[in-house]
């Protein structure tokens, strides 16, 4: 660890969430005509949709009083204030001061904004400083050969232990013992981590295709992770059903999860498993994250503070170093 970042720093900072990064903030059913206020990273940020529906993303204080600038009214690229009327653009330049015009805040840039992408029916911010890079997404969000739907909730735990979650491949063998998809292969295995070009796989050495067999780290200036868990004949076409997942934290207690539920279908069969899901699998689905959340949310305070880990805790280990890394990269370029 570099001298110049304390532990205290860098535990913060990943406590947070890393900014150099882009995150899914919301999905894109969830942001209609009027703007709305959300919490990102601890950060409060005013989202809205200017008149040709694309995405603006500025911080949530007007820059007069205080208010919340989600609370007032779109004007296109820009946000009107409720209390005084205030206009910021969606650059966080003050444009207008209808009740006077003696305001050294016209033409100000005075509030942070955030370049916003909607792709795959997500809203993904960007929270590094900078001209941020390329979007990129894992390809089973880019590919015609795939289908899916996003499934997206909010947890009452640190985004840390979702992260864990993912990467901990033993709890489907136990926690999701009787899930439809779940319930096959052993209760014991041997792991191994394994480098990637965009990250890392962890996956069991001893068993394939019969559980929550194996996950993947994907740094893409966005943290995602993937995995496939195995389908029967009587769940259609399609072969495994692929997950492909992001957390964003909301504050140091709260995280949004969002989780792409795909398969490899065309043609008719893409009709047929879109069928197939909304009908019988979706429900079933759904159990299994509330497992999770159920789990998640009810671990001791400070669980990470008292855990005992061993072998089979080598992706979540691993995850952790990098993130570490990732907060000491950042905050070291920090004046």
């Amino acid at each position: 660890m570099s001298a110049s970042v304390s532990p205290d720093a860098r535990e913060a900072r990943v406590n947070l969430g890393l900014q150099q990064l882009w995150y899914p903030v919301l999905a894109s059913w969830q942001l209609g005509r009027e703007p709305r206020g959300i919490q990102r990273l601890g950060q409060h940020i005013a989202v809205w949709r200017d008149d040709a529906g694309g995405v603006r993303a500025i911080e949530d204080r007007c820059p007069h009083r205080g208010a919340r600038l989600s609370m007032g009214c779109s004007r296109g690229d820009k946000l009107a204030c409720w209390y005084h009327g205030v206009e910021v653009d969606a650059g966080g330049v003050v444009t207008d001061v209808p009740a006077t015009d003696q305001s050294a805040m016209r033409g100000k840039k005075i509030l942070r904004s955030y370049r916003a992408e909607e792709a795959h029916g997500a809203i993904f911010l960007w929270f590094g400083e900078g001209e941020p890079p390329p979007l990129r997404l894992p390809e089973q969000l880019t590919s015609d050969e795939f289908s899916g739907f996003l499934c997206t909730a909010v947890w009452r735990c640190n985004y840390r232990y979702a992260h864990d979650n993912l990467m901990d491949l033993m709890h489907g063998a136990y926690l999701h013992a009787v899930s439809h998809s779940m319930s096959g292969g052993e209760k014991q295995a041997r792991m191994e981590v394994a480098d990637t070009p965009d990250g890392f796989l962890f996956r069991k050495t001893d068993q394939a295709d019969l559980n929550f067999d194996w996950v993947e780290f994907l740094d893409l200036d966005a943290h995602w992770m993937r995995t496939t868990v195995p389908y029967g004949p009587e769940a259609g076409p399609g072969g495994p059903f692929w997950i492909v997942g992001n957390v964003v934290p909301i504050d140091e207690e709260t995280c949004q999860v969002f989780f792409w539920r795909l398969r490899r279908v065309t043609g008719w069969q893409r009709a047929a498993w879109r069928f197939l899901y909304r009908t019988r699998l979706e429900l079933k689905h759904w159990n299994v994250l509330e497992q999770d959340r159920e789990v998640l949310e009810g671990l001791v305070p400070a669980a990470r503070q008292h855990e005992t880990l061993y072998s089979h805790d080598a992706g979540l280990v691993r995850l952790r170093r990098f993130l570490n890394q990732a907060a000491t990269r950042e905050l070291e370029k920090i004046p």
